[in-house]
């Protein structure tokens, strides 16, 4: 089979990058290692900046996060008892949307259904060939038969655990990470937000989070253990401890109920340089990750999305290759000073295990320059909201 661009991974940046290239006019194939079912029962963070929400705009498939979607103009930080806003409007012009992760994705499937675009469900043993080569080439088995795909360029769009990084030989690639000592336990439950506005909570018991899906769908953090399992979390003990790290007014507001899904996510930071060999180009997670901590991972997929789709047409509506020899400088400057706020915003929120008493009072010392100073506010709303591409 051949066509102009193999997209290996169907998750959102793999299916947001097919649909915009498919409205230019650009073919595409994309291969996808699980079934549609499993890629749209994964929970992921919804919120998400005006960047992306443009893109999907121009890939056409806005309207339904248009119409459901929360905007969100500023956030609430607190600590101990302390709660302050930062107010997005008012320093950057932007909001921030929420909507589900897993919105955005089924949301891009029935676009690229509709299109009669082609994907491939439940691939294994995939295989890039010749990418450093004007002949670059991905084989791979669907129930049992081995087939091969002839395309111009290969966009590696599946994941931390893809096969697109590795490979780029290890003399060409390096990795810069940082591993997170706890993790955030998840629970997703059927209640309504106890605020319409998201609440990150540093407390002496450690970080927590408020977020929604919708209107009775909350979904709650917390920092735990990386030696836990959701099975060592009753309802009713997560419930508490989220209390307990909450200010007593928002503990006091808190409905609880049955939770319909629990997990625990461990924290990294990570970025392979560079971001192109040859004919293949990585995007989104396959590339780098980051700390869920502010809600960057699906973001920065999008912006890479938006370097690598801007290329692409220049280079089959002009012939120009200057934007595919950029990509890499030009997705790498953004994905580090993205890389620097999760990290600012994770250090600012948790505690961590070999913190001492002096760590802790510049920590405390931080949020209250940050709850007084309108010039860290706003620093803060500019990348929250997102660095413009």
């Amino acid at each position: 089979m051949k066509t102009q661009v193999c997209i290996i991974g169907g998750g959102p940046s793999g299916l947001l990058l097919a649909q915009l290239l498919h409205r230019r006019g650009i073919a595409s194939v994309v291969l996808e290692r699980k079934t549609k079912d499993y890629v749209l029962g994964r929970i992921r963070a919804g919120v998400l900046e005006q960047g992306l929400v443009r893109l999907m705009e121009e890939a056409g498939c806005a309207d339904r996060l248009h119409r459901e979607g929360f905007v969100h103009d500023g956030t609430l930080v607190a600590y101990g008892d302390e709660m302050f806003r930062v107010d997005f409007s008012r320093h950057t012009g932007t909001p921030v949307i929420v909507y589900g992760q897993t919105e955005v994705t089924r949301d891009l499937y029935a676009a690229r259904e509709a299109s009669g675009g082609v994907i491939e469900y439940e691939v294994e043993d995939v295989e890039i060939l010749g990418a450093d080569t004007d002949a670059p080439q991905v084989s791979y088995t669907v129930g049992g038969e081995r087939r091969r795909i002839f395309p111009q360029f290969i966009a590696g769009c599946d994941g931390f655990h893809g096969v697109s990084r590795q490979a780029i030989p290890l003399s060409v690639r390096r990795e810069y990470e940082k591993i997170y000592p706890f993790g955030w336990l998840g629970v997703l439950s059927e209640t309504p937000p106890v605020n319409h506005e998201l609440i990150y909570a540093n407390s002496p018991r450690g970080f927590a989070l408020c977020s929604m899906r919708n209107e009775n769908l909350s979904r709650y953090y917390i920092q735990c253990s990386l030696s836990d399992s959701p099975s060592d979390w009753t309802d009713a003990a997560f419930w508490q401890e989220l209390k307990r790290r909450l200010p007593s007014t928002v503990a006091q507001a808190l409905v609880t109920g049955p939770s319909i899904e629990k997990s625990i996510a461990p924290l990294r930071s990570f970025v392979t340089e560079p971001m192109r060999w040859g004919r293949l180009f990585l995007c989104g997670d396959a590339a780098h990750i980051v700390p869920p901590t502010g809600a960057k991972g699906l973001n920065t997929a999008a912006s890479d999305v938006h370097y690598l789709y801007t290329a692409l047409r220049q280079f089959y509506e002009t012939g120009s290759e200057a934007g595919l020899d950029s990509y890499s400088a030009d997705a790498l400057a953004r994905v580090w000073k993205v890389s620097r706020f999760s990290w600012w915003f994770s250090s600012l929120l948790h505690r961590y295990p070999d913190q001492s008493e002096f760590d802790h009072k510049v920590q405390l010392a931080e949020l209250e320059f940050l709850r007084t100073n309108d010039a860290a506010q706003a620093a803060m709303a500019e990348n929250y909201v997102g660095l413009p591409y």
